[in-house]
């Protein structure tokens, strides 16, 4: 959208292909986070070329704040099509805030098994973290005002797009 502060998403996803492209191989598994995770994850998967399928969590029963919000309405099935036993993985999310859902996702995956090493990639690192993670592929990093959120839409033609949210309450 015209006047929109926030850097254009799909140049982002660009800096993010070249700045893992030499740290990952065909057999990297790749894990995005749903939604905007794995609509990062899909893009990414097709352009690093890796042969490994693509696996995608919903970390909704997994989060330490589940009993606080309940059920979210739209879950999704997760799904990691590969063995994660001592595969070198990358976890996909679009926006890093609090490291919440990175630690609930990470919960979620030595549930299937222990991997060799998991590395996080996110399109957007914004302030406000309250657990001690840190990316290692980021698109931009963001400081917002309070009040103020950043998500990741996705048109009908798969283009990428940030928007500036207020806050839930």
């Amino acid at each position: 959208m015209p006047g929109n502060p926030l850097p254009d998403a799909e140049r982002l996803l660009t800096a993010l292909i070249e700045q893992m492209r030499p740290a990952v191989g065909p057999e990297t598994g790749l894990i995005g986070i749903h939604t905007g995770g794995v609509w990062v994850a899909e893009r990414l998967h097709q352009a690093l070329k890796l042969q490994t399928p693509l696996a995608t969590l919903d970390v909704s029963f997994y989060r330490d704040d589940y009993q606080a919000r309940g059920l979210h309405r739209d879950v999704k099935r997760s799904e990691i099509p590969f063995e994660i036993e001592g595969r070198d993985l990358v976890l996909v999310d679009d926006v890093l805030y609090t490291g919440r859902t990175i630690r609930a996702a990470l919960n979620e995956i030595f549930d299937y098994g222990r991997p060799t090493a998991v590395r996080l990639a996110t399109l957007v690192d914004r302030d406000g973290r309250q657990l001690p993670i840190a990316a290692q592929f980021v698109g931009a990093t963001l400081a917002l005002k309070p009040g103020r959120s950043v998500g990741l839409k996705r048109d009908a033609k798969g283009r990428l797009e940030l928007e500036l949210r207020e806050a839930k309450s």
